[in-house]
C-alpha cells in the first residue's frame, strides 16, 4: 500500500513549466517523503494544525475588535478528520505537530486530541501555542495526555497595557499559567511577544530580565501586516533595534548557535538562567530552511504562513479520497511552494485569508433526451491540417458512410456506449494540451503569484487532475476507467501572455484515455479563466486538442504542421 514503502515517480512542475521527476517513498532509497519535499529540497516534518477559529482575546493586531466571521461549525475539521490527516503526514515523515488556533484550549475535546496523537508512531513533539488564560487549569491534564512543549503568547508585563492590548482582562490568569508551565517542569517555557512601536517596545528589558531567574525563552516577534490589521510600516521594530537596546544594558550578551530549522536567532545574557529569541518574519526570513506546514481549522493546507494559496484537504476528505489522492494532493501543494515569501511591502498589500475556496468537482446528473433524427454530421479524418475542405462534401454522400464509421451510435444511428469487452488491456497513454491568452495584466499577476483568488496555477493543476477522474461521468458515452496516472504541467509564453496547458492520462485497460486528457486540459483551462477572471473578462481559450494518443489499435501523433 502507499503508506509502506513506496516506488513510483512523481512529476513536478516548476514556475517555467519544466518537469522534474521526485522519487515517492521507499526508505531504502529515499528516507524521507516525496510528497513533503519541495522543489528547493526543503523537508517539512513540522505540522501546524490549527483547531479553532474562536479566541477569548481580541488582540489588536490579530483581528478588529468586533471579532472576525466565524466558518460554520460544520465546514471545521472534525476531531477524527484531524486525527486522520495527522496520522497521514506522521507517516511520511512530519515528526513535530504544534498545535494553534485561534486558541487551542477552547477546543473542548484538546485533550482527547492529545492523547490520540501521542498513540503516532514517529511523532517525537506535541507542541502548543496558547494566550495562557486557561492554561494554569489545564496544564496538569495536558501533560499527562503527552504535551511536549508550550508556547505562551504574552505582549505586556504592564496589567493594563495587557488589557488594552488584548481587549480583555486575564493578565494575572496568564502569569499564573507561565508558573504552571515552570512548577510542571517544562524548560523552556516560551513566550511569544509580537513587539509593535509605540505600545510595548519600552518593556523590551523587562522582558529580557524575565530570563535571569526562570528557565524562560522569551521570543520576541517582529510585528507581521495581515489583512485587517491596520498595517503600519512606522509600527514595526526590527531585529536589529530590538538587539541593540538589549546589547545596552547587557553589552555580553552571547548568540546562541541555531538548529538548522530553528526560526528564531537565539541569545544568552550569561549567568541568567533563560534566554531570548528573536523572530525576524519581516526583516530577515528564514525561508531557506523552513520546514513548516499548516492546516487551518477549516481544513486548508498552507505551505506558506505568507502565501495565499491553499488547498482544501477537508474537501478531499469528505470526497472519500483514498490516502494515496491525499498525499498526490498534498505532494502538489508543497511541490509549488516558492522560494521564498514575497518580502515585506507585498506582504502588507497582499490578501491573505479568507481563504481561497477549491472548487469541488461535483458529479454531474446528465438526463440527455437523445435527438434520433438524422442530422447532418460532419466527418473528418485527415493526417493534414490543409485537408479540412474534404470534410466539406455533400451531406448526403457522407450519411451512409457516417453510420458505418462512427462507434458510438448502433444501426439506427441512436447513441450506444462501445463495447470493449473484447479487446486485451494495454498499456494506453493520451496527451492533450489547450492554450489560455490572458494579456498582459492578468498574466504579470498569474506569473508573479499575486492574484486575489491565489495559486492559479496549483488550483488549476488540482482541478485537471480531478476531473480526470471525472471523464466518464461529465461525457455520457465514455467508459469509466482507472488512471494509472495523470499529470497536468504548464508553460508560460512570456511573448503572448499565454499558458500552455499539456495534460497526460494515462491507464492500463481496454479503451484509450483521449477523453480523459481533454477533459484535464479543458477544465486545467477553464480554472485558469476562473481564477483570473476578476482581472479581466477578455480571456481566450483555444487550441483544445489531442496530441498524442498510445497503445491502441491505432496510435495518433499530431505532426508539427499541424499546429502551426
Amino acid at each position: 500500500g502507499v503508506m509502506g514503502c513506496i516506488f513510483g515517480v512523481i512529476v513536478r512542475t516548476n514556475q517555467r513549466g519544466e518537469t522534474t521527476p521526485h522519487l515517492l517513498r521507499d526508505d531504502s532509497i529515499l528516507p524521507f517523503s516525496a510528497f513533503l519535499t519541495d522543489n528547493f529540497g526543503r523537508r517539512h516534518n513540522y505540522l501546524r494544525i490549527s483547531l479553532t477559529e474562536k479566541c477569548n482575546f481580541r488582540c489588536q493586531y490579530c483581528m478588529p475588535e468586533e471579532g472576525v466571521k466565524l466558518t460554520p461549525r460544520g465546514q471545521l475539521l472534525s476531531t477524527s478528520e484531524v486525527l486522520t490527516l495527522a496520522r497521514l503526514f506522521v507517516q511520511e515523515g512530519v515528526d513535530k505537530i504544534r498545535l494553534t488556533g485561534g486558541e487551542p484550549l477552547i477546543r473542548p475535546d484538546v485533550l482527547h486530541i492529545i492523547t490520540e496523537l501521542r498513540k503516532l508512531e514517529g511523532l517525537k513533539t506535541i507542541a502548543m501555542t496558547t494566550n495562557g488564560m486557561n492554561l494554569a487549569r489545564l496544564l496538569p491534564n495536558l501533560k499527562d495526555a503527552g504535551l511536549d512543549l508550550i508556547n505562551i503568547s504574552l505582549d505586556s508585563l504592564v496589567p493594563a497595557k495587557f488589557e488594552f492590548i488584548v481587549r480583555r482582562k486575564g493578565f494575572h490568569k496568564v502569569m499564573e499559567g507561565v508558573e504552571k508551565a515552570i512548577e510542571l517542569g517544562y524548560s523552556p517555557v516560551k513566550i511569544n511577544c509580537v513587539v509593535m512601536r509605540g505600545l510595548n517596545e519600552d518593556e523590551l528589558l523587562d522582558f529580557a530580565a524575565l530570563t535571569e531567574k526562570k528557565p524562560l525563552e522569551v521570543r520576541f516577534i517582529e510585528y507581521m501586516p495581515f489583512d485587517g490589521n491596520k498595517w503600519n510600516f512606522k509600527k514595526m521594530v526590527s531585529y536589529q533595534e530590538m538587539l541593540d537596546r538589549i546589547r545596552q544594558k547587557w553589552p555580553d550578551l552571547e548568540k546562541l548557535q541555531a538548529g538548522q530549522t530553528d526560526t528564531a536567532k537565539t541569545f544568552k545574557v550569561p549567568g541568567f538562567k533563560g534566554q531570548l529569541g528573536f523572530i525576524t518574519s519581516m526583516s530577515d526570513h528564514f525561508c531557506r530552511s523552513c520546514n513548516r506546514l499548516r492546516i487551518t481549522a477549516d481544513g486548508n493546507l498552507k505551505v506558506c504562513l505568507f502565501g495565499n494559496s491553499e488547498v482544501s484537504l477537508r474537501d478531499v476528505l469528505r470526497s472519500g479520497a483514498s490516502d494515496e489522492e491525499l498525499l498526490q494532493i498534498i505532494g502538489a501543494a508543497v511541490g509549488r511552494k516558492k522560494k521564498q515569501h514575497a518580502g515585506m511591502f507585498s506582504i502588507s498589500q497582499m490578501k491573505n485569508r479568507p481563504m481561497i475556496l477549491i472548487a469541488v468537482f461535483c458529479t454531474l446528473l446528465i438526463d440527455a433526451k437523445i435527438n434520433q433524427r438524422n442530422h447532418p454530421v460532419r466527418f473528418c479524418h485527415s493526417q493534414n491540417s490543409n485537408k479540412v475542405a474534404s470534410c466539406k462534401q455533400s451531406e448526403s454522400n457522407q450519411t451512409t458512410d457516417l453510420k458505418a464509421q462512427l462507434t458510438h451510435t448502433d444501426a439506427q444511428g441512436r447513441a450506444t456506449m462501445v463495447d470493449v469487452g473484447g479487446k486485451l488491456p494495454t498499456c494506453r497513454t493520451a496527451v492533450a494540451c489547450a492554450t489560455v491568452s490572458l494579456g498582459p495584466t492578468a498574466f504579470r499577476l498569474l506569473r508573479d503569484n499575486q492574484l486575489a483568488k491565489g495559486d492559479a496555477l496549483t488550483v488549476a493543476q488540482l482541478a485537471g487532475i480531478m476531473a480526470s477522474k471525472q471523464t466518464s461521468t461529465l461525457i455520457p458515452l465514455c467508459h469509466p476507467l482507472p488512471l494509472d496516472h495523470t499529470s497536468v504541467t504548464f508553460h508560460l509564453d512570456e511573448l503572448l501572455n499565454a499558458v500552455v496547458i499539456t495534460a497526460t492520462c494515462r491507464t492500463t485497460g481496454r479503451t484509450g484515455v483521449e477523453m480523459e486528457a481533454l477533459t484535464t486540459a479543458s477544465v486545467t483551462a477553464l480554472t485558469v479563466y476562473d481564477m483570473c477572471k476578476a482581472v479581466s473578462h477578455d480571456i481566450i481559450i483555444t487550441d483544445i486538442k489531442l496530441v498524442s494518443k498510445t497503445g491502441g489499435e491505432k496510435d495518433f501523433h499530431r505532426h508539427s504542421k499541424q499546429e502551426e
